[in-house]
């Protein structure tokens, strides 16, 4: 299969066969079963509640649809049915080029699984991918927009392609100052990217968990750090692999604009609710953004605007 936004796929796609996993949600705590299941063109990528608390209830996976962004990105519907923690799956649908996708969830929460994208990757290879009959719908950055926050920064600017800049900052030599750009082609989301487990730090964890959050996290779901030592006893997948799972985070983040974004994103110390806003942000002047269509062409981008 292409991943990664492969310059290969001019066409919608979704999954040849549906499939499913179960695992532990990272804030609840409780188990719950998902199943991706293919959609029709032009569906985009829709949760649906199938435990009776969720009484059947249909979320898309847009910006809109945010009501939370603690610690995770959490879709909600007017009648407060929630669905939390997407921006995992939501990465690997993107970096898979997926664009029609039903996930059904039996809980208020994704499973975080080892706290990477690497699982719904490996999951969405086993179902296969399919082509349809449409071309992908894709949104370009035309100007620059930015936001701004406490120290906290994000843009997005017109840019061939997809690729991500992201830069942290933290007050501990177990991570430090961390900063890495990717351009999202040829499968380096997959290669690069998706491996990039969730980060806690252990001092917080009682106060989470009073919060109602963290409940399910634990050294085999997330990365774990006290003081300036990693709890993981593996140690990290990368050396830098707190960006990287920062840059996935946002990629799923972006996916809530309905489609992939042609441009780059600039962030420094953005969070979920920073990646949101630039979305917003750019939804917000009609002069910054257009949707084109991607078509075949002799470019070396194979991109272009379609009329």
């Amino acid at each position: 299969m292409s991943d990664g936004f492969e310059s290969d796929g001019f066409f919608q796609q979704t999954l040849k066969s549906e499939i499913g996993c179960s695992g532990t949600g990272l804030h609840t705590g409780d188990t719950v079963s998902i199943v991706l299941k293919p959609a029709p063109v032009d569906t985009g990528i829709i949760f649906r509640r199938t435990d009776p608390a969720g009484n059947g209830a249909e979320i898309a996976a847009l910006v809109d649809n945010v009501v939370e962004a603690t610690l995770c990105t959490t879709l909600g519907n007017a009648d407060g049915i929630k669905i939390a923690t997407v921006e995992h799956l939501l990465a690997a649908l993107a970096g898979c080029r997926i664009d029609n996708v039903i996930v059904e969830v039996d809980g208020p929460e994704m499973p975080i699984m080892d706290g990477s994208a690497a699982p719904f990757v490996f999951l969405i290879e086993c179902a296969g991918v399919v082509a349809q009959d449409k071309p992908r719908r894709m949104i370009e950055v035309l100007k620059r927009v930015e936001v701004s926050e406490g120290g906290r920064e994000a843009s997005l600017s017109p840019a061939d392609g997809f690729s991500v800049g992201f830069e942290i900052d933290f007050d501990t030599d177990a991570i430090g100052r961390q900063d890495k750009s990717v351009r999202l082609v040829n499968g380096t989301f997959k290669g690069e990217i998706s491996r990039a487990r969730t980060f806690g730090f252990a001092e917080e964890v009682d106060q989470l968990r009073k919060m109602g959050l963290a409940r399910g996290g634990s050294l085999e779901n997330a990365v774990v750090v006290s003081g300036d030592k990693i709890l993981n006893d593996e140690g990290l997948r990368y050396e830098d692999e707190f960006v990287r799972h920062k840059i996935l985070d946002c990629v799923g983040d972006l996916y809530l604009a309905g489609a992939q974004i042609s441009g780059h994103f600039q962030g420094y110390r953005s969070g979920h609710a920073m990646n949101h806003a630039i979305v917003r942000e750019l939804f917000a002047d009609p002069t910054a953004w257009r949707y084109i269509e991607a078509v075949e062409d002799d470019s070396p981008e194979l991109l272009v605007a379609n009329g």
